[in-house]
């Protein structure tokens, strides 16, 4: 595979503010660790050590201590964790504050697309989970029953799903937009007892009916027999009396107290589906000590957040980033908001508009919507004082320069770090991350996260660096999945079937001879063209720096004489005509970056691409659909006709 261009400047590096303040510099201080390269040393060398002092400085608390850290007898893959442990997670974001001066800290602000807002503090949130919980029990729910939630992003949603894991059931978190058979393949595999909706929300103006696609579903899933309404939008929904329950008549008027059941620590507390390239969706299985753990440590050590803080991911409850936001953000005694609306509706300065109003601290953005919001120009964003923000976070795909260089430079004004992030659902975060206290270069990661013992590894299971390879993880950590629900040979093949004892995460990575690290997509997106290797990442970066296109997706498609060739696809500004000599002017850019064996075979023009709520790109459906095959799992698409605009594309 070509190596990607190692070449750029380190564009950022931490202040004496930055430095000496940071969570990760009081946790290297606190263990008299001598820098971050000995912490990731310590903590990948000695998983035991590392994972209980996490617990420890993350005041995780037990009502059973544990009697040990890990057991690896079932070997590396089905680790066991804080063995003979018995605690609940919300105990830890909620309970345990009760008393003291959390208790009135604000936990939680929402805004909504016509500018409603709420807030609610520790004490709020605790006393409306224990209403929910009690509502839960009262329907005979409890221990290990299967609750899903799919509802949108209002503060009902964290009540939701911290009420779920109060009563030791199983969060089932489901993307807002999914269809029926979407729901419904999540829903029986679970074995859900109920399901969390609302009678919609809006978006652009507009009203969005989620109750209909909940009851087409309810239909499908036998073991459903209960669905408690959150009225929202307003909308007239037909009521099921024998098993549809209104929020406000179910949940309100329970009493506020309420008792947290005790769980094992590795009692399952989330089933996070994630869509296959074929096949159903995989089900990623997560305890109480493990998901929440490392989404909280992910936050600290990477954006920094702390008492005080307002984190903003833009996400919906159904990718893991939100219940990573809820988890995290609680668990450090910070605040984290919500949004339920449209990033650029009313008007397009709504996302910097939403930062200065509530003085967001750490803003979670992706690099789709940044390529979005920059054709838009430099004044939406100059005309809000972002003052209260100190850092960006992205995650979702990789990133190409210039979009990277416009936030970096005209909304973080040079000063304010983007801290780049990349693992997934089965990581319960990151395995690797930019931080406080490490220098960036443009589209880089400072390192992998502490505890994860990442490498890159050519195809003889080499560790490689200054050229790409996979992504790998060579120890264990607390955050990661339990396993695919009632999958676990699916599981096995699918990250530690290559190299014995190796996690192979399916992406495409690089470090850099300075320590910085790169993801450049997944590698079964790689194009591989007469024997030359390339990511697609290296072939979109030169088409969205052209002053005319907004978006690219690059894919390989068969070839009789060079195994491939590559087919682009480009999504353009609005109101530019596509034409040849555009298409000509592209061509030209890419040979000349790229070189004339990697000459496109086509440059198609199209409106947009097929995106998931988390804004990847997903180009085995752009190719399947370019091919004419089956796109496989598309229920995690917003704009499934972006997949029909590419079959008749050609």
């Amino acid at each position: 595979m070509s190596s990607p261009n190692f070449a750029g400047p380190i564009v950022w590096k931490p202040s004496k503010d930055y430095l000496e303040n940071a969570q990760l510099t009081k946790f290297i201080r606190l263990h008299k660790i001598a820098d971050f390269n000995a912490l990731m040393q310590r903590s990948t060398e000695d998983v035991s050590w590392f994972t209980d002092a996490i617990l420890k400085f993350l005041d995780i608390q037990f009502y059973k201590p544990y009697s040990k850290v890990v057991d690896l007898s079932k070997g590396i893959a089905w680790p066991h964790w804080c063995l003979d442990g018995e605690m609940n997670i919300v105990h830890n974001c909620l309970d345990k504050y009760i008393g003291t001066g959390t208790e009135n800290r604000t936990a939680l602000i929402w805004e909504g697309e016509d500018g409603e807002t709420r807030s609610l503090t520790y004490g709020d949130l605790y006393r409306q989970v224990n209403q929910a919980a009690n509502a839960l029990r009262s329907l005979g729910l409890g221990k290990g029953d299967a609750i899903g939630i799919f509802m949108p992003m209002t503060p009902e949603i964290a009540v939701a799903l911290l009420a779920i894991a109060k009563i030791g059931g199983i969060i089932l978190p489901l993307f807002s937009g999914y269809g029926v058979d979407a729901l419904v393949s999540r829903l029986q595999d679970a074995d859900a007892k109920a399901l969390f909706t609302a009678d919609g929300f809006p978006r652009r103006g507009k009203l969005v009916d989620i109750k209909s696609v909940a009851d087409k579903a309810a239909a499908q899933v036998p073991s459903l027999k209960h669905i408690i309404v959150l009225e929202h939008a307003d909308i007239d929904v037909p009521i099921n009396l024998e098993r549809d329950h209104w929020w406000e008549d179910l949940i309100s008027t329970q009493a506020d107290q309420a008792e947290t059941e005790h769980t094992s620590a590795e009692g399952p507390l989330m089933i996070i589906y994630t869509s296959g390239t074929t096949g159903k969706p995989k089900g990623a299985m997560h305890t109480h000590c493990g998901f929440p753990v490392k989404a909280a440590q992910d936050m600290a050590f990477g954006t920094d957040v702390r008492p005080g803080h307002i984190i903003y991911w833009m996400t919906d409850m159904g990718w893991m980033m939100g219940p990573w936001l809820v988890f995290g953000a609680l668990l450090l005694g910070a605040t984290f908001f919500l949004f339920d609306g449209a990033h650029d509706y009313p008007a397009e300065d709504r996302l910097w508009a939403l930062t200065a109003k509530h003085k967001i601290t750490t803003l979670g953005v992706s690099p789709t919507l940044i390529r979005a919001l920059i054709p838009f120009g430099d004044a939406p964003v100059k005309k809000h004082d972002l003052s209260s923000l100190r850092y960006f976070a992205s995650t979702g795909e990789p990133w190409n320069p210039d979009p990277w260089r416009w936030l970096f430079e005209v909304v973080g004004e040079r000063k304010r770090p983007i801290i780049n992030y990349s693992g997934g659902t089965e990581i319960s975060g990151g395995i690797v991350m930019g931080n406080p206290i490490l220098p960036l270069k443009p589209t880089a990661f400072a390192g992998p996260c502490p505890g994860m013992a990442a490498d890159v590894f050519n195809e003889q299971g080499q560790s490689v660096t200054g050229e790409v390879g996979e992504l790998v993880i060579k120890a264990p950590w607390i955050g990661m999945t339990r396993g695919f629900w009632k999958d676990p040979q699916r599981y096995e093949e699918t990250y530690w079937s290559r190299w014995p004892n190796v996690w192979v995460h399916g992406d495409w990575a690089a470090k850099d001879a300075d320590g910085l690290w790169y993801i450049l997509g997944r590698s079964d997106d790689t194009i591989k063209v007469a024997g030359k290797r390339l990511g697609p990442a290296e072939v979109e970066s030169v088409l969205v720096a052209h002053p005319l296109v907004v978006e690219a997706a690059a894919i390989a498609v068969p070839d009789e004489m060079k195994g491939n060739q590559v087919v682009v696809f480009c999504v353009l500004q609005a109101n530019v005509e596509a034409s040849d000599a555009l298409r000509q002017e592209l061509r030209v850019s890419l040979v000349t970056a790229l070189g004339k064996p990697l000459a496109p075979k086509e440059i198609l023009f199209v409106s947009d691409l097929p995106k998931t709520r988390n804004a990847k790109v997903m180009r085995r459906m752009v190719r399947a659909a370019y091919l004419g095959e089956p796109a496989g799992d598309a229920s995690s698409l917003v704009n499934p006709g972006a997949v029909e605009e590419i079959r008749k594309a050609k």
